[in-house]
This record gives structure tokens, C-alpha cells and sequence, in this order.
């Protein structure tokens, strides 16, 4: 059920921060945090990563909905059968963030983006969030699939040393 609870709040984190962002800010205004670096900038988005598949919203729609439906089992599965940590907080950080971004595409067909790094004159696609919170999800989740591999790695190895006495 922690986990649950962490996507909850995560999804209230980011629909919090972007209601604070459309509320308060005109698309296009900006406020520095840390000089030009860091930045708080209204924007609003109708594709993906990086404006990707702009304007395809039900399409998001619908595969948001798949991915949800599929976390949630995956999950259920990993919680009932093993002792794992990264991963089901991987899966519910995905989830949280994936809910958020799913609501703003299904209310008004965009999703509210606000923050904003440059790194000399490049300037980094603005973002929420709810993508920091899949990013970071997907990153728990790929260092748990390596951790797991080294230990059948190395459980494999005890096996073969075990066989040969």
C-alpha cells in the first residue's frame, strides 16, 4: 500500500505545482531560481518528451491508460512475490507521474510544463514534475534489473561451483 501512497503523492505534487504554474503565470513568463541555470517557465505541451506527437492526444490517452493498467499489475506481482524495493518504487514513481500527465491530456489536451535548465546556450525542453518523477522511475527501475542480473550472476557462478565438487 506504500507504494500506492507514493504515487499519490507524486500525482498531487505535480497536479499541485502545475495548478500554481497556470494560475499564477502567463504562458511564456519566467522566473529565475538560479540565475539563467534554473528557471520557472509557463509553457504548455501537446505532445510527449521533447513536443514528439504533438496534438496526438487520444493516442496518449489510450496508451497512458495501458501503461497504467499494466503497472498496476506489474506491480501486484512484484509486491506478492518478491523482496525487491527499487523496482515496485520505480514502477510507483512511474505511475504517479504517468497519472499526472494522463489528466492534463484527457481535461485539456496539453500538459503543463514549468521547469526549465540551460546549460550555456542550450536550453533544455521544459518539464514537469510528473516527467522528473518517470524519469527517475525508470532509471530505479533499470538499476534494479542490473542488480538483479549481477545477483543471478552470481548465483549462477555458486551453483557452478558447487557442481564441480
Amino acid at each position: 500500500m506504500v507504494y500506492y501512497i507514493i504515487a499519490f503523492i507524486v500525482f498531487l505534487l505535480d497536479q499541485g505545482s502545475k495548478y500554481l504554474i497556470s494560475t499564477k503565470l502567463e504562458i511564456g513568463e519566467e522566473i529565475p531560481v538560479i540565475g539563467n541555470f534554473f528557471l520557472i517557465t509557463s509553457s504548455r505541451n501537446t505532445g510527449a518528451a521533447f513536443s514528439i506527437l504533438e496534438d496526438k492526444r487520444w493516442f496518449f490517452v489510450v496508451i497512458t491508460i495501458i501503461v497504467v493498467i499494466a503497472i498496476i499489475w506489474y506491480m501486484q506481482k512484484v509486491l506478492k512475490t518478491s523482496q525487491r524495493k527499487l523496482l515496485p518504487l520505480g514502477l510507483c514513481l512511474v505511475l504517479g507521474g504517468a497519472i499526472g500527465n494522463f489528466l492534463d491530456r484527457a481535461l485539456t489536451g496539453e500538459v503543463v510544463d514549468f521547469l526549465q535548465l540551460n546549460f550555456g546556450s542550450y536550453t533544455f525542453p521544459i518539464f514537469n514534475i510528473a516527467d522528473s518523477c518517470i524519469v527517475i522511475g525508470v532509471a530505479l527501475i533499470i538499476l534494479d534489473s542490473l542488480f538483479d542480473m549481477k545477483q543471478e550472476s552470481l548465483n549462477n557462478k555458486s551453483h557452478e561451483g558447487n557442481e564441480e565438487v
